[in-house]
């Protein structure tokens, strides 16, 4: 079966916001809450630990129904106790069992994604540590498939730390090795990792050819991504930060630009502290972009 498209970019918060919590709300409402808000996707935190799914199947179905009536496209962050690099066949075998039931839970609710960090090196060549992760992702797939899922797709996430397993190179790979895979390209990690590598829209017009010649055209017109300002050192990501922190990168406006002027259906999920408030000016951002390059044609 062929997954639904986004039919423009998205916006919204990877997790409840504080002022959703504040008002004592139930998760499955937040499709309202967003919408009255003007954004229109969430990304469900199962990142506990989770050997089962980390939400009742009654839940996720109410907050499925409502994502579809209040037009929010759903995402799901897997545990962060996933590690599909481990040296260890005890710690693989659970991580897959977790990374499993996340995907359950995803497809309760009918979410599109389900996010995850891959796991390290620990030490160990990194092409052993991707025949170690490609193997366990084709395991969770061929699991999957036993149990009918086939709309959620895994999404492995480019990591911000160089002994984290996740270079763009090695998350394009996994994608391009494994059925059912997409990448979530996490520009903060990405700009982390390399220690400040969006310095101009070219930076980053460099990564979405990348991932065009790789991937195709719809994979990166459809590209789910995260961002936020980060912190870095020399070993990579530090903290993430608000849109106002000017002094860390990367910019958005370089997004921006190129999800307007490439005409892409990006979903972008805000990792900031202000979860749902820079959401809401990411896509006033976006939607600037596109009125500019509207107005320009017109004349």
């Amino acid at each position: 079966m062929c997954r639904s498209l986004a039919d423009r970019p998205r916006f919204g918060p990877a997790g409840m916001p504080l002022g959703f919590k504040v008002l004592k709300h139930t998760v499955d409402e937040m499709p309202m809450y967003l919408r009255a808000e003007g954004l229109d996707a969430f990304e469900y935190q199962m990142v506990r630990w989770g050997p089962v799914p980390q939400i009742k199947r009654e839940t996720a179905e109410k907050l499925g129904k409502n994502a579809v009536e209040n037009d929010v496209w759903l995402t799901v962050h897997g545990s962060y106790f996933v590690n599909l690099t481990a040296g260890q066949q005890k710690v693989l075998e659970a991580s897959k069992k977790r990374l499993l039931a996340c995907v359950t839970g995803a497809d309760w609710m009918k979410a599109h994604i389900v996010v995850f960090h891959p796991g390290s090196y620990a030490g160990r060549p990194p092409r052993v540590v991707y025949e170690t992760c490609e193997r366990a992702m084709r395991d969770v797939v061929e699991s999957m498939r036993s149990l009918g899922i086939t709309k959620v797709r895994l999404a492995p996430e480019t990591m911000g730390k160089a002994s984290q397993f996740g270079s763009l190179d090695e998350v394009l790979s996994l994608c391009e090795g494994v059925d059912l895979t997409e990448p979530n390209v996490d520009w903060a990690h990405l700009h982390a990792r390399d220690r400040g590598r969006f310095k101009t829209v070219d930076d980053m017009r460099v990564v979405m050819d990348i991932i065009e010649r790789r991937l195709g055209s719809e994979a990166l017109k459809n590209l789910h991504c995260h961002f936020s300002r980060i912190e870095f050192t020399d070993k990579g990501e530090r903290r993430h930060h608000n849109l106002d922190r000017v002094e860390y990168g990367p910019e958005f406006k370089f997004l921006a630009r190129l999800v307007a002027e490439r005409g892409l259906n990006s979903v972008i999920t805000c990792e900031t502290p202000s979860l749902d408030l820079d959401a809401q000016m990411l896509r006033d951002m976006v939607m600037g972009e596109l009125k500019s390059i509207g107005a320009k044609r017109r004349s």
